[in-house]
């Protein structure tokens, strides 16, 4: 996907104005393939993430047997039940998508069959040993580089058994690859968290009806139960959502709402973080839709503050820190970002990736720690040529950074925006004033 980089130009904005909506959310719509392909009879999917990830966990589910039909509107699942995957005769490419790799890792231990999962240059770097570890323990047979740390990972399906898992790490992936395994493991499956990570896996394991409990921070999954296939309407993915919020704070005189935004309470944080350093946003029209909580939301321009971000905060808003290091950037005062050291490994290690781009742009003094950073803001940042370390959110984060800086900013690459956000660049000019 990374073969062909595309460099992009951004240059600064007077204002941003209007209503956009931004693109389904990509962890819904990664469960909601799986799901929906575990369980009897049929599930439509619509607003459906048609980003790379997304279509990922789509290609691995087709080649195990399972019809999906896509007609540019609705996704159309013809679930195979809980016992219908075929074995793939191929390896199971996940491109760049952590999440399929490691929900796919758990689902995939307890079937009948033999299957390998793969991915891009990045995915394969990317720590596996934190899925692998657990579902060992519940009698997974998984293979890999680095002593089953790294992908490749060849698994031969085997009988699991439910175990009661403490998990040092808030990680959603972890979470729901135990809570798939569970689905086919005899007993109870359980896990718990130091902080709940989000858990859009509970609510649709419910939803498609799976027996299961949740606690204050985690899981208990019992199998065997048949799923039921479901109509999925996928709200819009707030971690998309994130960056026209920074960008709408940051640009004087901006006003934009953004319809149909999830609002699940796991994944708020950054609305939580920005409010805190003085941002002016209003969730419009509260609802829940296919068992999530779904809001518009109204920003406006506001003179930001910085501010101290931690503890069970970070879990709330992991994915959209770089986005929240451009507001600290041009925030009154200092911002200290602590216990976020799985920033360090992400799609890449977004702490160094953002306090090097920055500091090119023009930011003021930024201080890489161990578990985040600390970043003195500054009134304008000046522009020049930044890399996206092929990271989708590098890239946004960077080109919102680029509308309030004095010169123009040149990206190397930004063909790994598709990976979470096909037309961000589109909206983006739609809603901007030049």
């Amino acid at each position: 996907m990374h073969e062909h980089a595309q460099p992009l130009t951004v240059a600064p904005v007077q204002k941003l104005q209007g209503e956009l909506a931004v693109p389904g959310d990509k962890s819904i719509s990664h469960r909601s393939i799986m799901l929906g392909s575990l369980a009897q009879g049929i599930t439509r999917i619509s607003n459906f993430l048609r980003g790379e990830d997304n279509f990922s966990t789509m290609k691995a589910f087709r080649s195990m047997g399972v019809p999906i039909e896509d007609d540019g509107q609705t996704v159309t699942v013809h679930g195979v039940g809980l016992h219908g995957l075929k074995e793939p005769g191929d390896l199971l490419d996940c491109g760049n998508s952590g999440t399929t790799i490691r929900l796919m890792t758990g689902l995939l231990s307890g079937q009948s069959f033999f299957s390998v999962l793969t991915g891009d240059q990045y995915l394969r770097k990317r720590p596996m040993k934190r899925v692998v570890e657990p579902l060992a323990r519940m009698g997974a047979q998984i293979a890999g580089r680095g002593g089953g740390t790294l992908a490749p990972l060849a698994i031969t399906g085997a009988s699991l058994s439910g175990i009661d898992y403490k998990s040092p790490i808030a990680s959603a992936q972890v979470k729901s690859a135990l809570m798939l395994a569970g689905l086919y493991a005899a007993g109870e499956t359980k896990v718990t968290e130091p902080s709940l990570s989000r858990d859009h896996s509970e609510r649709m394991f419910r939803f498609f009806g799976a027996d299961l409990d949740a606690f204050s921070n985690g899981v208990a999954v019992r199998g065997g139960r048949e799923l039921k296939g479901q109509e999925i309407v996928v709200p819009g993915d707030i971690s998309s959502a994130a960056f026209f919020l920074v960008a709408a704070l940051i640009v004087p005189g901006s006003e934009l709402l953004i319809r149909n935004v999830g609002v699940n309470p796991t994944r708020t944080g950054v609305i939580d973080i920005l409010k805190a350093m003085g941002g002016d946003i209003t969730l419009q029209d509260q609802r829940e839709v296919s068992g999530e909580p779904v809001a518009d939301l109204l920003v406006r321009s506001s003179r930001l503050k910085g501010i101290e971000i931690g503890g069970d905060l970070v879990p709330r808003a992991i994915d959209e820190f770089p986005a929240i290091c451009v507001a600290a950037a041009v925030a009154e005062g200092t911002t200290t970002i602590k216990d976020a050291k799985e920033l360090r490994v992400k799609e890449t290690d977004r702490i160094a990736a953002m306090a090097s781009n920055l500091r090119t742009v023009g930011a003021g003094q930024i201080d890489e720690t161990d578990d985040g950073m600390i970043i003195q803001g500054v009134e304008s940042l000046s522009g020049g040529t930044v890399t996206s370390c092929g990271d989708h959110r590098i890239a946004m984060s960077l080109s919102v950074a680029a509308l309030v800086c004095k010169n123009e900013v040149q990206i190397d690459d930004v063909s790994c925006v598709a990976t979470s956000f096909p037309g961000f660049y589109e909206l983006l000019a739609k809603v901007a004033v030049r």
